[in-house]
């Protein structure tokens, strides 16, 4: 072999070692360059059609394909415009008037227009349809009926079209809150003609969803779902804010383990992450603070009790548990931190609504309210099942809450882990003696949290029915005047309180992780947000 074939041999397998033992760009450094976000999203999503994705994570990608006539402000959960630009109200409330922005257009460039908008809430509504959120839109005069079965007619709506950039829709009763109510999944447009082509204008499923199909109206447009793996929406030219629009994709990654999730944020493989567990919380707070994100969110955990059932027929056995109920302890020690303890059903700062009753910690009143019962120091009251659902968190809780009842009231706690699907089932169909709860706020707005718990509400799984709760509701339902409106919630949640069908345990927080390189990435109580706004520099 001559020298200089020997010299050209030896530098070309030095230049494999040095291109070897280099270090490889990471995924999350890529999507930096490339402006490819990439997010950890909880769950596979069930469905992108807004009438029927009921699950946080499958919404999450509903915002950024749609997007309704107003939206909600990340910070102040405020409304703003959307595709409206304006919007007015009637002096008794009950007629509202939106007007579209000029030059709407759907993501294949199709003109957007009142009429899609009125198309797509008779959908909505549609008993043919059933679709899951269609009571988001019982706001609407003859809604609820008509969805029923008990109109025939969806002209009866209260909804018209004058032209083709004004909508108006008159309602059952003032609803004060609907420029907010409007901004959720449920209200965005679809299109029409899409709907028609793949025979679901009146018939829910179908592959319109898919991508290749799926016509939106959001800052983004789906381009790839490979289901359990990832989600890919591109930015849609057509949007009325593409020219600002930092982002050219955002990658979702259905990952349900948050400590894989926090491997691989950790390995550069995401930007943002769903969760992070509560037992690595201290550990990112020592090492890498600024990586740490807790953001408070409006939502109630809560326990619900089984009021059909014995002993909870009894509200001094279920104010007695209330009573006994270490909420500082669970919140600092338990949740790191990481929440608020929760002293009423709704977070302060609802919509400007602040619950003036609260669930204090009060064991010597525990123990009478359970003497008065029948059941001095837990005395003759079997072992109770106190279910929740097999998370990184509930468990925990609900361990906590065994040892305390135990310890300072005398009661035997049984525990019952049961995964996300059998846990809501088992709360519908008032299977359960406790049961751990959360609900995380649709609007900013105490209606949201309170109105759960009425005789006819959909969500009401305790078999609780109070007639003076209910009128309280019912009597807010009617006025436009705020201030009158939030003193009936004060008392229908000191009511709530009192009775004890529910009770507090910890308000909401946002745990995650986050790479310093994701910007206007800002805290959202609501969860929602513009990925339009977020942008990453390196």
């Amino acid at each position: 072999m001559s020298r200089r074939l020997l010299v050209c041999l030896l530098s070309s397998v030095l230049c494999f070692l040095i291109s070897a033992c280099a270090r490889r760009e990471t995924p999350a450094a890529e999507g930096i360059r490339t402006h490819t976000l990439l997010v950890g999203n909880g769950a596979e999503p069930g469905s992108l059609d807004p009438h029927l994705a009921s699950i946080l994570s499958d919404q999450i990608i509903v915002n950024a394909l749609f997007e309704g006539l107003t939206l909600l402000d990340e910070r102040t959960t405020q409304p703003l415009p959307a595709a409206a630009e304006t919007w007015s109200a009637s002096a008794d409330g009950l007629v509202w008037t939106f007007h579209l922005r000029a030059g709407l257009q759907w993501s294949n460039g199709e003109s957007l227009t009142a009429d899609d908008f009125i198309q797509t809430w008779r959908r909505a509504l549609n008993p043919r349809v059933a679709a899951d959120n269609a009571w988001y839109l019982f706001a609407i005069k003859n809604a609820e009926a008509y969805n029923s079965g008990k109109v025939a007619e969806a002209t009866a709506l209260g909804l018209a079209a004058p032209d083709a950039r004004t909508v108006v829709i008159t309602l059952e009763r003032p609803t004060p809150y609907l420029p907010a109510l409007v901004s959720l999944p449920a209200w965005f447009p679809l299109n029409p003609r899409l709907l028609a082509k793949f025979g679901a204008l009146d018939s829910r499923g179908g592959d319109w969803t898919r991508p290749g199909n799926l016509v939106s109206n959001g800052a983004f447009m789906l381009s790839e779902w490979t289901p359990n793996a990832r989600l890919v929406v591109a930015k849609n030219p057509h949007h009325r804010e593409a020219a600002t629009n930092k982002l050219e994709r955002v990658i979702f990654f259905p990952i349900e383990n948050p400590d894989v999730e926090e491997r691989n944020f950790r390995a550069g493989q995401l930007h943002v992450t769903f969760n992070l567990p509560v037992t690595k919380i201290a550990g990112w707070r020592e090492k890498d603070p600024a990586a740490l994100r807790l953001d408070p969110a409006l939502q109630a955990n809560f326990l619900r009790f089984n009021t059909t059932r014995p002993p909870f027929t009894d509200p001094r056995v279920r104010r007695a548990l209330a009573l006994a109920v270490d909420r500082d302890s669970l919140a600092h020690t338990v949740l790191q931190g990481s929440r608020q303890p929760a002293p009423a059903i709704t977070p302060p700062g609802t919509g400007g609504y602040t619950a003036r009753a609260a669930v204090g910690h009060d064991v010597a009143a525990a123990r009478q309210l359970l003497a008065a019962a029948g059941f001095p120091g837990g005395a003759g009251l079997p072992a109770i099942e106190l279910q929740c659902r097999n998370d990184e968190i509930m468990p925990r809780l609900a361990e906590a809450l065994q040892a305390m009842w135990q310890h300072d009231l005398g009661v035997r706690i049984t525990l019952a882990q049961v995964e996300q699907k059998t846990w809501i089932q088992n709360q519908q169909t008032l299977n359960y003696g406790i049961s751990t709860a959360a609900w995380t706020a649709d609007f900013p707005d105490p209606v949201t949290f309170l109105g759960l718990f009425t005789t006819d509400s959909s969500y009401n799984w305790t078999g609780w029915k109070n007639p003076a709760y209910d009128q309280l509701l019912n009597d807010a339902a009617s006025l436009s005047d705020m201030p009158k409106r939030y003193e009936l919630f004060q008392q229908a949640e000191a009511l709530l309180l009192n009775d004890a069908p529910v009770t507090p345990l910890h308000y909401g927080a946002l745990t995650y992780l986050i790479n310093p390189a994701v910007r206007g990435w800002d805290p959202a109580p609501l969860v929602f947000r513009r990925f339009q706004k977020v942008s990453l520099e390196p």
